[in-house]
């Protein structure tokens, strides 16, 4: 790895990060929901910068991983049900989005669940590999399952703050816009847009591993025959 083009790489993804960021920051449409919107956006920044000594990601995982707090810092700047993507659609391109494809209601905060598994899938598969060492199967399975389960923390964190917090700023953090489907579908959604990642990153390795095969047969293969429960607390 060149060390130099990497560390510009990286720096330079943060700096435009902060710009886009502090645009944000001016004159959100709710300025109490930008706040809880943003506090995991400053938390993974933090974490990023404090990591990079030890484990930096691939360039490709740094894009991925920016691409999507960019994309979230637009919704928290006007608050996810009410993003104008459908006003930009007509005034860009002549058309709106919405009728294009069905939609009934403001779906930002949809796609964003979607890209949120397309995009952050294969960081933590770097991840998975990295340090749990996984391979074969679990290497794809795993990016897949972490997706799901965060997914599910998350809307559990809206459920909550909704409660505590409550009136206007509970109803933009919850973000349902009336439908009571909501945190099944963008759960759904992320699990979705985690196994496209998956599977085109399996595909590009089946191509380029010569591996491949043995190595996911390998990874499916049961290393400790012997059940380990009582008996090996016994041992």
């Amino acid at each position: 790895m060149n060390t130099s083009s990497h560390k510009t790489y990286f720096y330079t993804l943060i700096v435009l990060f902060i710009i886009i960021w502090i645009a944000g920051a001016v004159s959100p449409y709710n300025r109490q929901d930008w706040v809880l919107e943003n506090i995991l956006s400053v938390l993974s920044v933090i974490l990023l910068l404090t990591t990079y000594i030890r484990f930096p990601f691939s360039k490709v995982s740094y894009s991925l991983i920016f691409t999507f707090l960019s994309l979230h810092e637009i919704g928290s700047h006007y608050t996810y049900a009410k993003v104008p993507y459908d006003e930009w659609s007509q005034s860009i391109f002549g058309f709106s989005l919405n009728e294009l494809l069905g939609w009934q209601r403001n779906n930002f905060d949809r796609i964003i669940h979607f890209l949120y598994g397309l995009l952050i899938a294969y960081p933590i598969r770097e991840v998975y590999l990295r340090i749990a060492d996984a391979k074969g199967f679990w290497g794809y399975f795993l990016p897949l399952n972490f997706a799901l389960s965060t997914s599910l923390i998350y809307e559990l964190i809206e459920w909550a703050a909704a409660v505590v917090f409550g009136g206007e700023l509970g109803i933009h953090y919850l973000g349902t816009q009336g439908d009571v489907w909501d945190a099944h579908k963008d759960m759904l959604l992320a699990g979705i847009g985690a196994l496209i990642a998956m599977l085109i990153t399996m595909m590009i390795n089946i191509s380029t591993q010569r591996d491949f095969s043995r190595e996911w047969a390998d990874s499916l293969k049961i290393k400790h025959p012997e059940p380990l429960g009582e008996e090996t607390l016994i041992k």
